[in-house]
């Protein structure tokens, strides 16, 4: 059998493409960082020539197309500790159990004391319910997620389709969030570190929080798909399936590419630009995977990108320090660019800083197993049970 190449007993096709999304995902977050993009209509706040082009490239290939595969990715992770817990005959639950609540307690710090876009908390209480999901054999687990993740997709889009047709201007009048807008700005322009904690622990309380529980219906879905392609062993036989997944990352790119140019097309109602972010997003997620899986079949991709799947095998480390860079960066507690840079600069602000973390993992990765947050969860996870050469070579 042909087997995706490893180091160490790690895929490292599962670390490149954990690197691309967190890049992707990166360049997505930078528009919460550097402006109030939770409660604003993009494609009227952003005016200027440069940034309708800039907004209209994140929108189509970058937004809601990469945080899809981090969730899957997950959840692949989350079967391949399964099963190697069955096989070496210890429980997995109890283990998972902390490992997953202290993920959980690194979400809550992040959430309320850095910036509250936050998504390891939605990420632990997923995986929690994927304690009892993860055994179920993979044909099921499929069905199973793609019925939970389309069927109230489909209610909700054709549901908010009828209520534009009844009412057009009833949806349109809560898009915007005019208060919202400048307490965003008082707070994280101009605010003191206490200011914009106040404020951040708000929002939250209103959007986090209540994003985490409807993530049983958007993330879940990601997460068990992932499960499922584990028990595929999608990566250990990547090079024996690569027919298959060319012809599936051919599909799901033009399927994808072209769902999420839609509204752009027929125009920017709310039910299209659920369609491009909810049925889309996920698509060319797939399309985008399937293509960075069958490069990593070739020897020169991945001595080219090695650097990358450093950064991914670092992932809890480089995704923490993306949001303490970007907010000392842009709020007014530290350099206070906050609605100073348009969205070309902040992008490449996104590219620059993930560069330089790139450059962080390969060298700290020379002397050390594993990132500084990896290894404190690692430890928190197992105690004085953690094995002596690791926590040795990890200590800081």
């Amino acid at each position: 059998m042909n087997v995706t190449p490893t180091i160490g007993n790690r895929i490292e096709a599962l670390d490149t493409l954990r690197g691309f999304a967190l890049l992707g995902i990166f360049i997505v977050n930078m528009l919460t960082f550097h402006s109030p993009y939770f409660y604003i209509d993009a494609h009227s706040y952003f005016s200027t020539p440069s940034d309708v082009a800039s907004y209209k490239l994140i929108n189509i290939f970058v937004e809601t197309s990469f945080y899809p595969i981090f969730a899957m990715l997950f959840g692949y992770g989350l079967n391949m500790q399964y099963e190697k817990a069955i096989a070496n005959g210890t429980s997995y639950v109890p283990m998972m159990a902390r490992r997953l609540a202290i993920l959980m307690g690194f979400g809550l710090i992040h959430a309320l004391f850095i910036w509250s876009g936050d998504v390891l908390f939605t990420y632990a209480l997923m995986g929690f319910i994927m304690l009892a999901i993860v055994r179920v054999p993979k044909k099921w687990l499929l069905w199973i997620a793609l019925i939970v993740y389309m069927l109230p997709t489909f209610l909700v889009i054709g549901g908010i389709y009828l209520l534009e047709k009844l009412n057009p201007n009833q949806l349109m009048e809560g898009f915007v969030d005019i208060q919202r807008i400048e307490l965003a700005i008082t707070a994280y322009a101009h605010g003191s570190y206490g200011e914009a904690l106040v404020f951040r622990m708000t929002e939250w309380l209103l959007i986090g929080l209540s994003s985490s529980f409807l993530g049983v219906f958007m993330v879940l879905p990601l997460i068990m798909l992932g499960s499922a392609f584990s028990k595929w062993k999608l990566f250990e036989q990547a090079a024996e399936l690569k027919g298959k997944i060319a012809i599936v990352g051919l599909i799901a790119l033009a399927a994808g590419i072209f769902i999420k140019s839609w509204p752009y097309m027929d125009g920017f109602a709310y039910h299209n630009t659920l369609i491009q972010q909810l049925i889309g997003g996920p698509i060319l997620a797939i399309g985008y995977a399937s293509v960075i899986i069958l490069l990593c079949q070739l020897p020169v991709f991945r001595t080219i990108f090695r650097p990358i799947s450093k950064a991914g095998r670092m992932s809890l480390t480089t995704y923490l320090m993306q949001s303490i860079i970007a907010t000392l960066l842009f709020y007014g507690y530290g350099f206070g660019l906050y609605g100073k840079v348009d969205l070309e600069t902040g992008t490449m602000i996104a590219v620059g800083i993930f560069a330089i973390q790139v450059i962080f993992a390969e060298l700290w990765l020379l002397k050390f197993r594993m990132g500084p947050f990896e290894w404190l969860w690692r430890k928190g996870t197992y105690g004085k049970n953690m094995p002596k050469k690791e926590e040795k070579r990890q200590a800081l």
